[in-house]
């Protein structure tokens, strides 16, 4: 059986939380970590862990909004799955295995040979990563850009932030190809305007056109498991095939946030353990927090916040794309920025639940 359907999404209703059960692994794992690091490294690379964790967290609140809006569409069997295998992959793939793969296929390196300069000589491998950062920026900026256009071009869509310009963006979504036709002319554009050889401008524009594939293809497959696009379709419970595709996109969509997040880290230390350290404990934290979002119902309670969100993924994939071009802001510009969208978005969202309070007690 692909998929079922069940009466209403898991965790709709908002619900007393407990914050210790929430969150007891992600602080187990941190100070697992942290410790780890101070015994074999000494407590300034504990504080250096310490600083990638809050940074980590502090950057991808942004995805834990997001996540927890497609999290609410899971099963609470997929929703487990989420918070153990997927942290799993969080951590160990994303943020270890996946640059060492691209550092792997940048620079014509064997998996082992790649392993042992992260371990053994990070200086060098830091600088394959950074080579192959046009690469990880055209896929990640592509990718991020298709989910935040997506959102705010949907004929559906009538609750509107920025009104003035997502009013003028929502009826686009009825040329279903629209974003495609878009980010594959903005791929092309960028084959022939950025720097670099025909080789690295070829690999630019192939790792655009992966990300507009992936893209497409998880929508294709979402749309085929849950059976339509109506728009009960879009509010069911997800289980089976249509579960495991919404998993599959959740993950893509974490690695997206990330691979900015593993680049930066070596600004601040040469050693890829402590950077997994890190980054892995803000990973979990953020898992955390977009389980805490779903129960608590935040996303009911701030109606603007998913906005926020997405405007602020859009302006990570705009940054993404902009490093091409050599305009490389730094890491605190980036998650600020983000922050400010989401700040902005809670207050606009408490305004206009007070002023409806005031208006129902008028009437």
């Amino acid at each position: 059986m692909a998929s079922t359907v069940l009466d209403q999404p898991a965790a709709v209703q908002p619900a007393k939380v407990s914050l210790l059960r929430i969150y007891w692994f992600s602080l187990l794992v941190t100070a697992v970590a942290w410790g780890a690091v101070a015994f074999g490294a000494g407590l300034a690379a504990m504080f250096t862990a310490v600083v990638l964790t809050a940074l980590e967290i502090t950057f991808s609140f942004d995805n834990a909004v997001v996540n927890s809006k497609l999290v609410t569409r899971l099963s609470p069997f997929w929703q487990k799955l989420f918070l153990t295998v997927g942290i799993f992959v969080a951590v160990f793939v994303v943020r270890f295995v996946l640059p060492i793969v691209i550092v792997q296929l940048a620079a014509g390196l064997g998996f082992v040979e790649v392993i042992d300069l992260a371990v053994s000589h990070p200086e060098e491998y830091a600088h394959h990563l950074e080579a192959a950062g046009p690469m990880i920026d055209a896929f990640g900026g592509t990718f991020l850009l298709m989910i935040g256009i997506a959102y705010f071009m949907d004929a559906e869509k009538d609750v509107h932030w920025i009104g003035w310009l997502e009013r003028r963006l929502a009826p686009l979504g009825r040329f279903d190809n629209l974003t495609i036709f878009v980010m594959v002319i903005a791929a092309i554009a960028a084959y022939f305007t950025v720097g670099g050889t025909l080789e690295q401008r070829s690999m630019v524009l192939a790792a655009a056109i992966m990300g507009i594939a992936l893209h497409v293809g998880l929508d294709l497959f979402g749309t085929a498991f849950e059976g339509g696009e109506d728009g009960k379709a879009k509010m069911t419970v997800l289980a089976g095939g249509a579960a495991a595709v919404m998993f599959l996109r959740l993950e893509i969509l974490d690695a997206s946030f990330s691979f900015d997040g593993v680049i930066g880290a070596f600004a601040i230390t040469s050693s890829v353990l402590v950077i997994m350290a890190g980054l892995g404990a803000g990973a979990m934290f953020v898992r955390s927090m977009t389980v805490h979002l779903v129960r608590a119902g935040t996303l009911g309670k701030y109606r603007y916040l998913e906005h926020g969100a997405h405007w602020a993924i859009l302006f990570l994939g705009v940054v993404m794309l902009l490093k091409l071009y050599g305009v490389h802001p730094p890491e605190w510009v980036t998650g600020s920025l983000g922050l400010v969208f989401i700040g902005l978005s809670v207050a606009t969202s408490v305004r206009q639940r007070r002023k409806a309070e005031h208006t129902t007690i008028a009437a």
